[in-house]
């Protein structure tokens, strides 16, 4: 006596196989699009336009001579300010932008000391590469640079 084909093994086997790869495909899908990295921005057009602005502002800060030290103590973030031409220490507004994680940026305004350093702290210390822009309230000039943290050691913002 034979078997139905719903009581031997080859069948099964059979219809097992692709139903493994489609179950784990889906399980992929449902992963990745809940945890998607956002390596190119949304709004590149404007990001490409602004890059002329960006240039003259940059070289604006290079005309005035401005220049920025950036290093890590535990929480706080140090920015020593070379004010150059400028009167006085502006308040700056720095904005620090995470290379892949795009929800973690963040922007602080602050103030400097009478020595032209600009501290605030944070809540958690500030780990890998970050993009760091510095401009001050008019934005008229732009200073920027990358830095990794934790930092001891000063690294130069470029303009």
């Amino acid at each position: 006596m034979v078997k139905p084909w719903y009581k031997q093994f080859w069948p099964w086997f059979l219809i097992i196989l692709p139903l493994t790869v489609v179950v784990w495909t889906l399980i992929t899908v449902v992963i990745f699009s809940q945890n998607s990295v956002d390596l190119v921005t949304e709004d590149y057009y404007k990001k490409g336009k602004g890059i002329n602005i960006d240039i003259t502002k940059i070289n604006i800060a290079r005309d005035l001579k401005l220049g920025a030290q950036v290093y890590s103590s535990g929480n706080d973030i140090v920015i020593a300010f070379d004010k150059g031409q400028l009167e006085h220490f502006p308040a700056i507004t720095a904005m620090f932008a995470h290379r892949t994680l795009p929800d973690r940026d963040f922007s602080k305004l602050v103030t400097s000391d009478a020595s032209g350093q600009y501290r605030f702290s944070l809540s958690e210390q500030l780990q890998g590469p970050w993009f760091i822009e510095l401009t001050p309230h008019n934005k008229e000039w732009l200073i920027q640079g990358r830095v990794s943290f934790p930092s001891s050691s000063a690294t130069q913002l470029k303009n």
